[in-house]
């Protein structure tokens, strides 16, 4: 691709409100440029920002243009407002679904050895952070619980599958946040998920997604190498 297209999609990302999918930066071109020389344009901008205050990012909803993490002390300095801070248990409970989803609150609580709160999970439902995708096909049919793109987006993750290892999970969990996520000193996530391989959480014969839900983020590729339970 010329540069000058290159310069336009870079103009339009920087200017961007909101990620923006590739398919969309086709749309600034009249059918003149293919969806490979879009990612073309994408991987050498990506380049070209290398090294610099900004980089440009694939997520799940798009890509976008975003200040590196180095930046963050700097950037923070304008701004006093401080990211909430969620709690030991709010911070648990998120690795869970992240790791393990789609789960119910039963489960999540069996995990834990503690009861789950009404407001742990209205603060992440609250965040946009998990939502129910469905019912498990057993005694009250508890809701099961997933990550939204929302999620992924915050964390600057293109899919479920580029989660840290869970063993490397506590030190990068907050860091991948860039400021939205902001946990209590003592929260950690290592010895969150510690099941005996027997105990699998999910039997997916007896889950039923609801249909409405199944397209508004994506949850069927799990993230099953990412659990040391398997």
């Amino acid at each position: 691709m010329d540069d000058h297209k290159k310069r336009v999609i870079e103009t339009a990302l920087l200017c961007a409100q909101e990620p923006i999918t590739a398919m969309d930066l086709i749309r600034l071109f009249v059918d003149e440029a293919s969806p490979a020389e879009i990612e073309e344009a994408l991987l050498a901008l990506q380049a070209d920002w290398q090294g610099k205050g900004m980089e440009l990012v694939h997520i799940a909803t798009g890509w976008r243009f975003q200040s590196r993490l180095a930046m963050r002390e700097y950037l923070d300095r304008l701004t006093p407002e401080k990211p909430p801070r969620y709690s030991r248990a709010v911070m648990e409970t998120l690795a869970i679904i992240a790791y393990r989803q789609p789960v119910t609150r039963g489960e999540i609580e069996e995990i834990r050895g503690v009861a789950v709160s009404s407001n742990v999970m209205r603060q992440l439902e609250d965040r946009g952070w998990v939502e129910v995708i469905g019912h498990k096909e057993t005694i009250g049919r508890p809701g099961l619980y997933a990550t939204t793109k929302q999620f992924l987006d915050d964390l600057s993750l293109p899919n479920l599958q580029s989660l840290p290892l869970l063993e490397d999970a506590a030190p990068t969990f907050e860091s991948l946040g860039q400021g939205v996520i902001e946990f209590d000193e003592s929260a950690t996530v290592d010895t969150v998920i510690t099941m005996d391989e027997g105990n699998a959480l999910v039997d997916s014969s007896a889950v039923e997604i609801d249909s409405s839900q199944e397209s508004s983020a994506e949850h069927d590729a799990q993230p099953t190498d990412k659990n040391p339970s398997h």
